[in-house]
């Protein structure tokens, strides 16, 4: 997909002014986090959950060579094959490959962060192979060609009427009822039912892998990752080198918080575990079975202060709980990853000079973090990536100079008092001439939806000395 999140302030502002979108953004920031708190309310063992999730992804991140060998060596004893992936191009490259090799023509997708990362649908297109999106909300999003705006809910930006409008200029199905969430189900599965049956080959990603069994664990909830599994003659696996976890227990472990966190669910309604391809026994299942492991600077963050993203599941609970996103949607941030999990990925994995605005995307609240099932400091990250920036000449001059002047007053106490005494009879008036303050230079878009408060006749340290008679507070300490 194209990549825009250098242009993050553009893309938000447009994404303000959309009157169709914010009603949207406003009910689903309403509905998911109310999800959430109920299956919380309903699992008072759920910190103990987080905390066995996060040292369990730790230790496999501490010993990843050595879980990603002992996976491999389960798949291909199970006549399964992996492949290694360094870059998006490569996976791309492989993925293309093992279809051609298989003669396959048709190709049908389960949802794929990766594969969304590695842009592998234009890829596979490129090469003369037909593509379809299963999941409702992927299969949506093609078909208007634009990308996810939500992590699982890909087509969360669109209205039931925007949708029944779509399917009726791609669908030639003559006059029927839409106007109904029902209906435009209906078609859907009705479409997909022939893609199903005609692939060649079926794509999905993976919510874990694991080490002891070389299984690959998928999580849906509309059942279409077990039909591009089972149906195509090949089965391709895309997948970072993150999603590693050593036991069948240790997916379970993760599972349970994955569900509790992204949709408010006890358990998906689907959640399956494909070891290989079709035995001489079983009744179904592909013959080829390939999981394709991508890197694409996953590695590059294992020994830094970033990697504790890698311990991300992509569930979603950051977005849902983030006010950011909840005003500009998925689509603002320019790239596969959106809200606060994305404004720290996008940068470390396309380059921080790609996408300088989106760490500021942040109001420090915190609820990403409290929200995130695995514990990321996510707001520490940002933090981070703002630093990295001042320190790469990444920060405009402006805000450059503005930090220079701040902390120089900070140095100088006699100075700082100086200026505090000019500011605090100049806010005030400014306070009661709120049109004047709109119309200054940097302080417009602030003024646009608040009131400057006007400040008191007196300061901290004025009250201070008035009362105590000390020069500063520490000399009373």
């Amino acid at each position: 997909m194209r990549h825009t999140s250098a242009q993050f302030v553009a893309n938000a502002h447009a994404a303000l002014n959309d009157a169709g979108l914010q009603p949207v953004l406003n009910a689903v920031a309403l509905f998911l986090p109310a999800m959430r708190a109920g299956v919380m309310a309903q699992t008072p063992d759920f910190e103990a959950m987080r905390d066995y999730a996060v040292r369990m992804k730790d230790h496999t991140l501490e010993h990843l060579d050595s879980y990603l060998a002992d996976f491999e060596a389960r798949v291909s004893e199970r006549g399964g094959h992996v492949h290694h992936a360094a870059t998006a191009a490569d996976l791309n490259r492989i993925v293309t490959g093992i279809c051609r090799a298989a003669g396959a023509r048709r190709v049908i997708k389960g949802k794929s962060m990766v594969g969304e990362e590695t842009a592998l649908n234009d890829a596979l297109e490129a090469a003369g192979l037909e593509v379809v999106e299963t999941d409702l909300g992927e299969y949506i999003i093609q078909q208007a060609g634009e990308p996810p705006s939500h992590i699982i809910a890909p087509a969360l930006h669109k209205s039931k009427e925007q949708v029944a409008q779509l399917f009726r200029e791609r669908h030639e199905r003559g006059e029927r009822d839409l106007s109904q969430v029902q209906g435009i189900v209906r078609e859907a599965r009705s479409v997909l039912r022939e893609r199903f049956l005609a692939a060649d080959a079926g794509i999905t990603g993976a919510n874990c892998l694991v080490a002891e069994t070389g299984s690959v664990m998928l999580v849906t909830n509309e059942g279409n990752g077990d039909l591009c599994s089972t149906l195509p003659r090949v089965h391709i696996v895309v997948t970072g080198i993150e999603k590693l976890v050593p036991t069948l227990e240790d997916a379970g472990a993760l599972h349970r918080v994955l569900c509790r966190s992204a949709t408010g669910q006890v358990t998906s309604v689907y959640t399956t575990l494909y070891s290989g391809p079709r035995g001489a026994e079983d009744p179904d299942g592909p013959d080829e079975f390939h999981v394709v492991l991508l890197d694409n600077g996953r590695r590059a963050l294992l020994g830094g202060k970033y990697r504790s993203m890698l311990r991300c599941i992509r569930c979603g609970a950051c977005l849902n709980h983030c006010p950011i996103y909840r005003h500009v949607g998925g689509h603002a941030y320019g790239w596969v990853y959106p809200g606060p999990m994305g404004s720290v990925l996008t940068p470390l994995l396309t380059g921080l000079d790609q996408a300088r605005e989106l760490p500021n995307a942040c109001t420090a609240c915190g609820r990403c973090e409290e929200a995130c099932p695995m514990r990321i400091p996510l707001p520490e990250h940002l933090r981070q990536l703002r630093d990295d920036a001042a320190v790469q000449g990444l920060t405009p001059p402006a805000w450059r100079a503005g930090v220079t002047a701040m902390m120089t007053l900070f140095r100088f106490p006699a100075l700082y008092r100086a200026v505090a005494a000019l500011g605090r009879p100049l806010l005030g008036w400014l306070s009661r001439h709120p049109a004047l303050l709109a119309k200054l230079p940097l302080l417009s878009g602030w003024a646009a939806g608040r009131r400057l408060p006007a400040p008191q006749d007196h300061t901290f340290l004025g009250h201070w000395q008035k009362v105590h008679g000390a020069r500063d507070p520490e000399q009373r300490l």
